[in-house]
């Protein structure tokens, strides 16, 4: 039976525990159930201290170990060259405090978009325009209920919902939303940072 590992590394891994084996940042793939398993439970690192850190690691100092414990093993990495474990501490689950997080986010997050749209709407002179609109369409001042401006603030909120493309439990496709792209982007870029920085240091330990 063949004694080939196929090793597929993910570019970041958070982990809770300070020993961390090679199947918690890794997939693992042999024909040789016993090689598997052996792989599977080798430990790659151990964390130390008490708070939360990343460390930058390489995949050839996992070939390393792994041929410290059996060299006839055969190691065809499939994955990321450089990975990152992000260590967090155990914590009970606070419901409370996840709870009032996420109020303030929300909070900031209304304030911040409400503040912006007036900003616009001020730079833009839109009340201008719904003036001259007035003026040129029913031929007059508007008066009474102001119908044009109610349309723009349903509008502009059915647009937000539909750009947005989620809201609540619901999506109108499958789509990833606009958000979920930007923050996979700065994923991927502070990853890209962490590696980059880890290397001109050229240390592997703590990068936080």
């Amino acid at each position: 039976m063949s004694k080939t590992l196929y090793l597929k590394l993910a570019r970041t891994t958070q982990v809770h525990k300070k020993d961390v084996q090679l199947k918690d940042v890794a997939e693992l793939y042999s024909d040789d159930p016993e090689v598997l398993a052996r792989c599977a439970a080798l430990k790659i690192k151990t964390v130390r201290g008490d708070r939360n850190r990343r460390c930058v690691e390489s995949v050839l100092s996992v070939i390393r170990k792994i041929a410290e414990t059996d060299a006839s093993i055969q190691v065809t990495s499939v994955g990321e060259t450089d990975f990152i474990i992000d260590y967090r501490k155990p914590e009970n689950p606070r419901c409370l405090r996840q709870w009032l997080k996420t109020l303030a986010v929300a909070a900031v997050c209304f304030c911040g978009a409400a503040f912006a749209i007036m900003t616009f709407n001020n730079d833009a002179s839109v009340n201008a325009v719904f003036r001259e609109v007035y003026r040129m369409v029913p031929g007059g001042e508007a008066a009474g209920f102001p119908v044009l401006e109610l349309s723009y603030s349903v509008g502009l909120a059915l647009g937000i919902l539909v750009f947005f493309n989620h809201f609540s439990v619901w999506k109108l496709n499958t789509d990833p939303t606009p958000l979920e792209v930007e923050m996979r982007l700065y994923e991927d870029n502070v990853s890209k940072t962490l590696i980059q920085n880890s290397g001109r240091k050229e240390s592997d330990v703590d990068v936080t």
